[in-house]
């Protein structure tokens, strides 16, 4: 009892408010977010990045990052990783040709199918990991190159090369395929143009046309699965769930967690997002390569891991995940933006990556009491 006479509960801790914004997940990305644009404001403000063209040209770059990484946050939170992203961008985006182009079945029988044939996958991916018991990066290490060979064996034996053009044609009138690959709120950039507050093409093939004529559905997607699983992650049972399946697996089921199940959703959710990303991308450049999706998931790996989560599991935040695809976006076209050689972005990369595993075991220490 303390001396106001108020029982006080020795097990509870009091925490200061310092410490508990240092260990908010989000704390890293944040600042780092602040820090790449205030330096590209400095070093590139007045060479277009900032107008109207060059943030949708950034903000479509960040928006892939963060379809991967959305996915690939549930599944980190959740104790697992998925090296197979890439290769399933490559697998995705090659199954719509086949089927849409080669096949000459409707394009949304092919994305359908798709999905269906990825988020199945994803689902294998699962299975196997929680039945056997293996760590998930060997099984997704295996499916990469499973999945990369089918990628580049399939159009090679049906078509004998490993580019298939022509879905732009076959997406034509589809009620499908804007979902992926349209724009949204054109009527409102046409109304900006006329007001004259954004400039408008004065000549050539789109004369009078405004500069940004729409918002991608590639920039929707990512806003989308960010929110959603946002609230799904923070504000359901489902989401504590999946806290625990990472954080302590083996006391999660002792108090009813089904973390098998969780763990399966989430590889069938990361599957979905690779998706996403791979109908995104056939339908923004109307082919598809066996190339595509090439180190994707490491990229993702590494948005998540600015953001703050944990590789061990049970922490970690879909923001954070979100802010660092911001990051890898803003750099990636700031680096062109102010003239520097575009190479280097492997090189922020890397050394962002040492950074932010640094902070994180910092923080995991924090948390955990560890020395």
């Amino acid at each position: 009892m303390s001396s106001t006479g108020v029982v006080v509960d020795e097990r509870i801790k009091e925490t200061s408010k310092l410490r508990q914004a240092l260990i908010r997940p989000e704390l890293g990305a944040i600042v780092g977010t602040i820090a790449v644009f205030a330096f590209f404001i400095v070093f590139a403000g007045d060479s277009g990045m900032f107008n109207a063209q060059g943030v949708l040209n950034w903000s479509t770059v960040s928006a892939q990052f963060v379809i991967i990484a959305v996915g690939a946050c549930m599944l980190m939170i959740a104790g697992e990783f998925d090296l197979s992203v890439g290769s399933m961008i490559g697998f995705a985006g090659m199954s719509i040709a086949i089927i849409s182009v080669t096949l000459q079945w409707p394009v949304w029988i092919a994305i359908l199918l798709t999905f269906a044939l990825c988020i199945a996958v994803g689902a294998l991916n699962g299975f196997i990991v929680v039945r056997t018991g293996l760590p998930s990066f060997i099984v997704t290490l295996a499916f990469l190159f499973i999945l990369r060979g089918f990628t580049i064996f399939f159009p090679q034996l049906i078509e004998r090369r490993t580019i298939i053009g022509g879905i732009s044609e076959k997406a034509a009138g589809d009620w499908l395929a804007p979902v992926f690959g349209g724009k949204v709120g054109g009527s409102f950039f046409n109304w900006l143009a006329e007001m004259e507050l954004i400039a408008v093409f004065e000549r050539g093939t789109r004369a009078g046309e405004p500069i940004v004529n729409g918002i991608p559905m590639l920039i929707i997607w990512a806003l989308g699965l960010m929110i959603i699983a946002h609230v799904v992650l923070t504000r359901t049972r489902f989401g504590n769930w999946i806290f625990a399946a990472g954080g302590d697996a083996q006391a999660a089921r002792y108090v009813g967690v089904p973390v098998d199940r969780v763990k399966i959703q989430m590889f069938m959710f990361t599957a979905f997002c690779a998706c996403v990303f791979a109908t995104c991308q056939v339908m923004e450049f109307g082919s598809a390569g066996a190339d595509r999706g090439l180190l994707k998931e490491f990229e993702a790996i590494i948005a998540v891991v600015i953001g703050g989560a944990l590789l061990t599991g049970g922490y970690g935040s879909v923001i954070g995940a979100a802010l660092g695809a911001l990051i890898f976006g803003v750099v990636q076209q700031g680096l062109f933006f102010a003239g520097v050689e575009s190479s280097l972005f492997r090189v922020f990369l890397g050394v962002i990556l040492l950074f932010a595993v640094i902070l994180n075991t910092y923080i995991r220490r924090i948390i955990t009491g560890e020395r």
